[in-house]
């Protein structure tokens, strides 16, 4: 799974199931975008469809005042519409753009841009994509709040924008209402995160084949910053990785991981976290933990059973990991995303309530 920071519970008011019609989403698109980062959420909000084949998306590229701007590859995006869409839509996401670099030292936004933003209505979900956090920023909007950015712009970001709490080593960031992604790629990382939040697992693996993109990926940004090549005589873990992703039911110690890699403890934790960004266990719970949300949505088993396949071994384990991570219990996550409303869910939100009040 993509390492991810997730400051809030898990929010569901987003889903696009709340309203009638799809769940409208507006891109702003402003000058110099990149053309790449421009189509990410088109391309992939726009390929999510529900069980009959119906859109869950309305996707509008817009501009601050409705005229054409220049990309930074050279031709012009003459956009659908102007700022009317920021204050209809349920959803905002801003691509980067390369042609405002006063944002970069903390300068205000043009007029016409702070004017659109300012039409954006309370209580809409904010996204950015690589550096339109830096719009994000410079409208106050971050300030006071976990964000991620490309890795390498992380140290002019932090001075331009000392409020915000950046974390350069995450794909993307989830603080509920308001969303950032690191460079070019982990935006179809959060995009797939969010349609995944507002539909389940099955509608995000869904998209992901249609776009020919992983569901998720293994790490964060730590893994493409710049270090010494290592050496291609050393084994590496993604050999493992693979093997104990068919082998999450079973105890997976880091000595049996290590012995698997046919590396020492110290050799393949130092390995493991260079590549993936995060250590084994981190990583091993992010998977046992969508595995888990996975048959949540899609079988009918028990939660003892879904915990037992997942490698939790218990329901509590799995009640204490979902709650840590989602905010939500097991049972509360499958009547969100699940198809299956059974009375063992009530008895399972029963014993979650008791083992709260224990904590």
């Amino acid at each position: 799974m993509g390492r991810i920071r997730d400051e809030a519970p898990q929010n569901t008011s987003h889903r696009a199931a709340a309203v009638p019609g799809p769940h409208r989403i507006a891109v702003l698109a402003l000058p110099g975008v990149p053309p790449f980062e421009l189509g990410i959420p088109s391309r992939v909000f726009g390929s999510a469809q529900d069980a009959e084949g119906r859109p869950l998306y309305e996707v509008t590229v817009c501009t601050a005042d409705g005229s054409a701007v220049l990309s930074d590859a050279g031709f012009t995006v003459q956009p659908a519409a102007g700022p009317e869409a920021l204050a209809a839509a349920d959803t905002v996401v801003v691509p980067p753009t390369h042609a405002m670099p006063e944002l970069g030292r903390g300068g205000p936004l043009p007029p016409e841009v702070t004017a659109a933003v300012a039409r954006i209505r309370p209580g809409t979900r904010l996204v950015s994509i690589c550096s339109g956090s830096y719009v994000l920023a410079a409208a106050g909007l971050l300030d006071g709040r976990p964000a991620t950015t490309h890795w390498n712009l992380a140290p002019e970001f932090r001075r331009a924008y000392p409020a915000v709490r950046v974390d350069e080593e995450v794909l993307f960031v989830d603080d509920g209402d308001v969303l950032t992604s690191a460079g070019v790629a982990a935006g179809v990382d959060l995009c797939l995160h969010i349609i995944r939040r507002d539909h389940g697992a099955a509608v995000a693996n869904r998209t992901a084949r249609m776009c020919v993109v992983p569901p998720w990926r293994d790490g964060g940004q730590a893994q493409y910053i710049d270090r010494p090549v290592p050496d291609p005589a050393i084994a590496d873990t993604s050999a493992t990785r693979a093997w104990a992703l068919d082998h999450l039911g079973e105890p997976l110690p880091l000595g049996r991981l290590a012995e698997h890699a046919r590396m020492s403890l110290r050799s393949f934790t130092r390995r493991f976290r260079d590549e993936v960004g995060m250590t084994p266990v981190q990583w091993l719970t992010a998977q046992r933990l969508e595995l888990a949300k996975q048959l949540l949505e899609t079988t009918d088993l028990s939660i003892d059973l879904v915990a037992h396949r997942a490698g939790f071994g218990t329901a509590n384990s799995l009640r204490a990991h979902m709650r840590a991570a989602l905010g939500v219990s097991p049972a509360s996550y499958r009547r969100t995303f699940g198809t299956d409303d059974r009375a063992e869910d009530r008895r399972e939100d029963r014993a979650d309530g008791r083992v709260a009040g224990l904590r």
